[in-house]
This record gives C-alpha cells, sequence and structure tokens, in this order.
C-alpha cells in the first residue's frame, strides 16, 4: 500500500461573515481554486503513474471516537476488495477486533466485495479522488 501526504483546507481558513456564512477574499478563493486544481492533476499524474491502483482519500467521520488514522492518502490495488480495505483501516488506528468499523462513500456503506475499482468509478470526485469516511457506529444509516 502506497502512502502520500495530504494538503486539506480548513474550514478555518474560509472564514465567516458578519451574518454567519462562508466569505472568502479574492485571493483566498484564487488559493482554494489553485488547491482544487492541484488535487486534480495529482489524481490524473498518479492514474497515470499508476494505473492499477485506486487514489483514497480516507477520512474519520466528524463525531466519531474511534481512533484517527495516521495517513489519509492511499494508492490502493485496483483488485482489492472494500472488506480487504477496511482490513487495511483497521490495521491502521489499531482497532481492536471486539469494535466495529463502518466505511462510508457518499454517506453510504458499500458492498464488502465489492472491488475497489468499481467503487472507485461510480463514486469518484471531481477531483479524481475517492473520498472514504469511517466511523465506530453506523452514522449515516443507510446501506
Amino acid at each position: 500500500m502506497l502512502f502520500f501526504e495530504k494538503e486539506k483546507i480548513e474550514e478555518d481558513d474560509i472564514g465567516r461573515s458578519e451574518n454567519g456564512t462562508p466569505s472568502i477574499s479574492l485571493d483566498e478563493f484564487a488559493h482554494i481554486f489553485t488547491s482544487a486544481e492541484r488535487r486534480q492533476a495529482e489524481a490524473a499524474r498518479i492514474r497515470e503513474k499508476y494505473p492499477d491502483r485506486i487514489p483514497v482519500i480516507v477520512e474519520k467521520a466528524e463525531r466519531s471516537d474511534i481512533p484517527d488514522i495516521d495517513k489519509k492518502k492511499y494508492l490502493v490495488p485496483a483488485d482489492l476488495t472494500v472488506g480487504q480495505f477496511v482490513y487495511v483501516v483497521r490495521k491502521r488506528i489499531k482497532l481492536s477486533a471486539e469494535k466495529a468499523i463502518f466505511i462510508f462513500v457518499k454517506n453510504s456503506l458499500p458492498p464488502t466485495a465489492a472491488m475497489m475499482s468499481a467503487i472507485y468509478e461510480e463514486n469518484k470526485d471531481e477531483d479524481g479522488f475517492l473520498y472514504m469516511t469511517y466511523s465506530g457506529e453506523n452514522t449515516f444509516g443507510s446501506l
């Protein structure tokens, strides 16, 4: 499994207007737009260099009490199943066998037997990455 570093724009970086809605300056917008372009270019470069791998970003659900993962970006073999990837995540967060873990893609639980390549093709983001969220409980409730 390969790892790579992630650039993340935090909500605090955007700022708020007087009425509480997000407000950003033109410079901040340009930075965010450029960051999105960079992520898209990065995903394209990765797919070109490693055509048999899927670029995946894994993040913990906001209110989950499960441990944080040490690496958020993965290059996953295309023929890996979701269940096998869940095992990788369990190992990375050092989660004991008796504790449950749920992996979500767009707020839904993907089938554990599904190939990561199929999940990627159906759910990849505009930037070319597959975003997955994990939690210690079925927070979204959708199968």
